[in-house]
């Protein structure tokens, strides 16, 4: 590879009139090389799968008109609530081909989350499995937008049966011609107030993300690729989807209801996995088996992102297996933005450099930017064009977008420092938003949850650290009148908000205390609470 600087002083992105990641990507690969694997998939009954893209092509196609039988149109949404199942990349694939606005949602999500995607993004149809398929039921009349729901793994009343449904349709489909300003997809992502907030990508998420693949997940065509991910998340796009498929790499896809360290590393000595992505939290969990049972020939290439990368894990990771991991960072809202691509010297700790076609820097309120090593907005400029990939704003979210984009400037919310080398550091939100494991979580979510408790009166919800999770969601609770404060309540609250909201969302730390610390006008001040916690 040629080196970072030259790299990303003559990067120059490609900027088509018209694009289609289904037609312009995975139908090519399926042409030039129709045998080549696009995906290994197993599971933990012993099911092991492969699929060509010349197969991913075809049942693509087959999707696609399934969804267009059933009412769905260009520019409607599809929600996806599905785990790692095939189903996932084929119909992700039919969404971009038949210009379907898709949105993957986890498997976690609770009734009442997935009634507000639908509401919110108007969705047509919904596609889940027999297991999560009763979740829809349960709020489908409150839902008048939805024309189609498609089951996978089963069938079920009032339902399309994926499986027995598509192999006999047409694979002859005449794909959207699609502007690279098109709608594409819409992620979910949770803020400091309100519920989460839709960030519509256009088609250009897909095209940018060949410097995902190509740079940072360091791909070639017969590389094994594994992103351990929901494929709820943001990640899922990057590194289980766009990234790799970019390149011609296959994908590797364990399909399992939890996460389990051991069966992870089982699968990494048993296949030839070449390149690896895991969020921090997954790399913490390896790091404390004892490695030295596994060898893991193949491996070449490791990468994290979704929260801040410890040094002592990459530390850990390397003397095990010979391999760095390269740190990644980015957002829903867009590509990677910076990272540790393997042309630079690794620090660890430091988020990296700015990704080639992203003119990332340090700026102050005043969106001017900052000396070395001072503290700042991590922000990306817009001029002359904002870079490939990053997302077109918060739909219905007039000032959550003026938050955002402010100048010539689009502000990610988090702080961080860039010292004399040009290497970013990552500091800390800058709003109250929680990461854990991956998983953004929104404190309003779930103190909106906690208050439907009868013994809660009111509670304040921040981040606390966690050596494996990297922060977990804390809970200070007041409780009503009549309620007294005990480890049975504890267990109840937890339980009740596992319910009501998806599970990951719970707060595994609550605090009962008399009040809470508040402004003038009555605001709870959560930033004296998160001080508070990190400062313990």
């Amino acid at each position: 590879m040629e080196s970072y600087e030259e790299l990303y002083n003559n990067f120059v992105w490609e900027r088509p009139e018209t694009f289609n990641f289904a037609t312009d990507v995975i139908d090519k690969h399926a042409s030039k090389n129709p045998n080549n694997q696009a995906m290994l998939w197993v599971d933990d009954a012993g099911n092991e799968c492969g699929r060509s893209f010349a197969d991913i092509s075809k049942v693509s196609k087959q999707a696609a008109n399934m969804l267009k039988s059933a009412g769905v149109k260009k520019g409607d949404a599809v929600i996806l609530v599905l785990g790692r199942q095939k189903a996932w990349w084929e119909m992700t694939t039919a969404c971009i081909r038949g210009g379907y606005v898709f949105s993957a949602g986890t498997v976690q999500l609770s009734p009442k989350d997935i009634s507000y995607r639908i509401n919110a993004s108007a969705a047509t149809a919904i596609v889940t499995d027999a297991a999560n398929a009763h979740k829809v039921d349960e709020i489908i009349d409150q839902c008048p937008s939805i024309k189609a729901r498609i089951v996978v793994d089963g069938a079920r009343e009032n339902w399309i049966d994926y499986d027995a449904t598509v192999g006999d349709l047409s694979d002859e489909f005449t794909a959207a011609e699609t502007k690279l300003s098109d709608d594409m997809l819409c992620f979910f992502t949770s803020g400091t107030t309100g519920y989460p907030k839709m960030v519509v990508h256009s088609q250009s998420y897909s095209l940018g993300h060949r410097v995902t693949g190509q740079y940072w997940l360091d791909l070639k065509s017969d590389d094994l690729h594994w992103n351990i991910s929901d494929t709820g998340w943001a990640k899922a796009a990057w590194s289980s989807y766009f990234g790799p498929w970019t390149i011609g790499a296959c994908v590797f896809v364990h399909h399992a209801s939890g996460f389990d360290p051991i069966r992870n590393l089982d699968l990494l000595q048993q296949y030839p996995i070449t390149t690896m992505c895991g969020a921090p939290t997954i790399y913490r969990m390896l790091v404390q088996q004892d490695l030295t049972k596994y060898s893991f020939p193949h491996l070449r290439h490791s990468v994290g992102a979704g929260e801040p990368l410890n040094p002592e894990v990459i530390s850990t990771w390397q003397d095990a297996t010979g391999v760095t991991i390269r740190d990644g960072y980015g957002q829903s809202e867009s590509i990677i933005l910076c990272g540790s691509f393997p042309s630079i010297e690794v620090r660890p700790g430091s988020m990296g450099k700015p990704a080639p076609g992203v003119n990332l820097n340090i700026i102050d309120n005043e969106g001017q930017i900052v000396a070395v090593n001072e503290e700042g907005n991590i922000a990306v400029n817009l001029k002359p064009y904002p870079p490939m990939g990053l997302f077109k704003g918060y739909t219905l979210a007039d000032e959550k977008n003026q938050e955002a984009f402010q100048g010539d400037w689009y502000l990610t919310g988090d702080r961080g420092y860039k010292d004399e080398d040009g290497y970013f550091w990552f500091v800390g939100r800058s709003d109250d938003v929680i990461l854990s494991s991956g998983y953004r979580i929104g404190p309003f979510e779930v103190e909106s949850a906690l208050l439907e408790h009868a013994a809660v009166a009111e509670s304040a919800v921040v981040a606390s650290p966690d050596e494996e999770r990297g922060e977990v969601v804390k809970a200070f609770i007041v409780l009503a009148a009549g309620y007294k404060a005990s480890d049975e309540l504890l267990k109840e609250i937890q339980n009740h908000v596992k319910r009501v909201t998806a599970p990951y969302k719970y707060p595994r730390k609550i605090a009962f205390v008399e009040s809470l610390p508040k402004t003038v006008s009555g605001k709870i001040r959560r930033i004296e609470l998160r001080e508070q916690e990190h400062n313990d």
